[in-house]
């Protein structure tokens, strides 16, 4: 079995560029020449490495998490690793003072990252898999980024920390319930606004589905301003970002998250890897790709993000 540095050299190759794009067409015989790129937990093999940074590129383009939060790799790792979060710490000293060093030895929070595994799952013709001139790898690529930025959002957004990351609705360990209230106000999203720490408001965005927003398109205060800015879709001079796996403003739901998304991290824990399912779908002349990868989500201050909470009336 190759290491991970061996590894990683190899997919940087020609002979395994050409050779793994000759097995996800159907060609039984390039196999034993990309073994040592295999997963063997998986069953998959390593997207060569030009092709992995295009995947990687077309999630973000495709998410919306990986456009707002930290993304750190630990491909290298253990199965189960630790984040560290602090408070940094920056203080004016007198000439000869003492740097206070000391009062941040032990100021840190660890979370345990896991490895959950996301799978994406689609099928090719076989008129377009082995037709010369069908450029396999961007569509197979484009697919793949579509399904796996959907997958990720929603479990960054709603996860239950169960084979999944835990997400920013969790109740325990995403965002802080800021406001609560049984309906979404004008006032209401005033005082989430102030819910949110000052230094977070730098680079806070608001998060909601379109429900939502319509409503606060539609809102305004007593003398007829309106609270959303039609010009550039701000709230108080805040991005809104859009996303339909967030919550209707229903009893005991948060259908506005607003904070700086930034300490939410995603740490991907290894590359993409595709395995061929050919036998399964032969009588159909179709190829099956099944695409695997590892990673997990976290918010690493919960304070760094406020929710709206509609009370539950009885």
């Amino acid at each position: 079995m190759a290491t991970f540095n061996e590894k990683n050299y190899l997919i940087g190759t020609t002979e395994y560029d050409t050779n793994f794009w000759n097995v996800m067409r159907g060609g039984r015989y390039a196999t034993d020449k990309i073994n040592d790129g295999k997963d063997v937990s998986t069953g998959g093999y390593a997207l060569p490495a030009a092709s992995g940074d295009k995947l990687r590129k077309a999630i973000k383009r495709e998410s919306l998490f990986r456009n707002m939060a930290t993304v750190v790799k630990a491909y290298n790792s253990g199965s189960r690793i630790f984040a560290k979060d602090c408070d940094d710490l920056a203080s004016w000293v007198p000439e000869n003072g003492n740097i206070p060093i000391q009062d941040g030895m032990n100021d840190f929070t660890r979370y345990a990252v896991e490895m959950h595994k996301l799978a994406v799952f689609v099928k090719l013709d076989d008129d377009f898999v082995h037709d010369a001139t069908f450029d396999i790898e961007d569509y197979l690529t484009g697919r793949l980024a579509k399904n796996f930025a959907k997958a990720e959002d929603y479990g960054f957004i709603t996860g239950t920390g169960d084979h999944m990351p835990k997400g920013i609705l969790s109740p325990t360990d995403g965002a802080e319930a800021g406001v609560y209230t049984n309906s979404i106000t004008y006032d209401a999203v005033i005082r989430l606004f102030f819910a949110l720490n000052e230094e977070y408001r730098k680079n806070a965005v608001w998060l909601m589905n379109d429900a939502t927003a319509l409503t606060l398109r539609l809102m305004k205060d007593e003398v007829g301003n309106p609270l959303w800015n039609h010009a550039n879709d701000t709230i108080l001079g805040k991005r809104v970002v859009i996303s339909n796996d967030m919550p209707d403003a229903e009893a005991g739901e948060t259908p506005i998250v607003f904070g700086d998304f930034s300490y939410y991290w995603i740490i991907d824990r290894s590359p993409v890897s595709i395995q061929t399912l050919k036998e399964k779908f032969v009588t159909l002349d179709q190829i099956g790709y099944l695409a695997l990868e590892f990673l997990d989500g976290r918010l690493i201050r919960r304070d760094a993000l406020q929710g709206m909470k509609i009370n539950i009336t009885e």
